[in-house]
């Protein structure tokens, strides 16, 4: 069995666009007919030129290749151009098309992936949301809004959710760190009191930010919500020092999460032996697909650190996630966006029930691919899946902030 064609599918998500602008979607097909679908979560170009590396990639080293040889295929993409590094835009290429040769050697082979990856150890999956505007709440206000967020908790714990996430501190800027306002502290603190006065001990607290704060400033917003006992303190700091997140860790009594925006074992684990983080944040689709996921669990219990796979794409990284929290010990939770776009995409094929996701147990990723819809959705914009804002940090006014929801333009 080889490795012969490849489709590249960039769908975008209706309005109001909850896992970002658009999905890269890869279907590789083998000279058998068995086709596999992957989830490319790259976001540093435009998509149109993220085509082309995804293409090079495939041609160079995946064209007429066995999928069977996972490990080969890593080692020539990462050695490529003499780099042997992390490298977000290349392994997020190839992160998309290893997920989906897992596809294709379950389907191969009649089972699902999980099964390839050591048996299945958690037969269902701890999951988890963002707090989202509910049909009753006004879209712009929610974001500003302690007692929507409470709501909005309440509603996922109605659904069976034991965890609910929440990110009130921004600006993203571009500028890099910065400290927060005092208005950003105030609002974070509202929202962690409002929500667990409404959840009380039935939910974790996940508390969001997205690398913003400097590393005094992400203690103190830290030190200001820890009577809440947040599960964790999110990306607290940008990831291009690991070293401060070891700063922020001995000064926070809240567990620090991070690792949407890291590539691979090796980042992960120098973080690891640092003692910077205990719950370890990969999204597949980037940080070198399914098999260097599971290496890095491994490496991770050493470490007695968890696993919460990141989402803040479509439904195929999430269906890799899902089989890897399967397999491993060491798994807390996983992030799950439940639109009608994300469930039609896959046709149902896995969906939360209860708060918790059952093991999927259909050969492969075990998910149904909707390309007609995939393609009748086509991004026509020229944004990238997510972006920061150019201005700093308002000291003078309420910052703004819209909750990961790209504008439509």
């Amino acid at each position: 069995m080889k490795l012969y064609d490849l489709d590249i599918i960039v769908t975008a998500p209706p309005a109001p666009g909850w896992g970002g602008r658009y999905w890269i979607l890869l279907k590789l097909t083998t000279d058998t007919g068995i086709i596999g679908w992957g989830e490319c979560y790259a976001a540093s170009v435009a998509p149109e030129a993220m085509k082309y590396v995804i293409r090079d990639v495939f041609e160079r080293y995946f064209f007429e290749e066995n999928p069977e040889n996972i490990e080969k295929l890593f080692r020539r993409t990462y050695s490529s151009g003499f780099t042997q590094r992390p490298d977000l835009t290349i392994m997020g290429a190839f992160s998309g098309l290893e997920i989906a040769c897992w596809d294709i050697l379950g389907k191969d082979r009649d089972r699902p992936v999980w099964a390839l990856l050591g048996g299945l150890l958690n037969e269902r999956i701890r999951a988890y949301s963002y707090l989202y505007p509910l049909a009753k709440h006004d879209i712009d206000s929610f974001w500003y809004s302690a007692d929507m967020a409470a709501e909005s908790a309440l509603d996922l714990l109605a659904r069976g959710y034991t965890a609910v996430k929440f990110d009130p501190a921004g600006p993203y800027t571009m500028r890099g760190g910065h400290m927060p306002s005092m208005r950003d502290i105030e609002t974070s603190v509202a929202f962690c009191k409002s929500i667990r006065e409404s959840v009380g001990v039935n939910a974790d607290l996940l508390f969001g930010t997205h690398g913003q704060f400097s590393t005094a400033g992400a203690i103190r917003l830290g030190q200001a919500i820890e009577p809440y006992q947040p599960l964790w303190f999110e990306e607290p700091i940008p990831p291009d020092n690991l070293d401060e997140f070891v700063k922020v860790a001995n000064a926070v009594r809240i567990p620090v999460a991070t690792g949407e925006r890291l590539s691979t074992k090796a980042e992960f684990a120098s973080l690891l032996k640092m003692g910077g983080a205990s719950i370890l944040q990969p999204a597949l689709g980037r940080a070198g697909g399914i098999w260097e996921m599971k290496k890095l669990s491994a490496i991770a219990e050493v470490y007695n650190a968890q696993i919460a796979p990141h989402l803040y794409a479509g439904p195929v990284e999430w269906a890799a996630n899902i089989h890897v929290a399967a397999s491993i010990p060491n798994f807390l939770i996983a992030e799950t966006i439940e639109t009608p776009f994300h469930d039609q995409l896959i046709k149902g094929s896995i969906r939360v029930d209860n708060g918790f996701i059952p093991a999927p147990q259909a050969p492969g990723l075990g998910i149904e691919v909707d390309e007609a819809l995939a393609l009748a959705h086509p991004f026509d914009g020229n944004g990238l899946h997510l972006e920061m804002q150019d201005a700093p940090c308002d000291y003078q006014a309420p910052n703004e902030f819209v909750g990961g929801a790209p504008p439509k333009h």
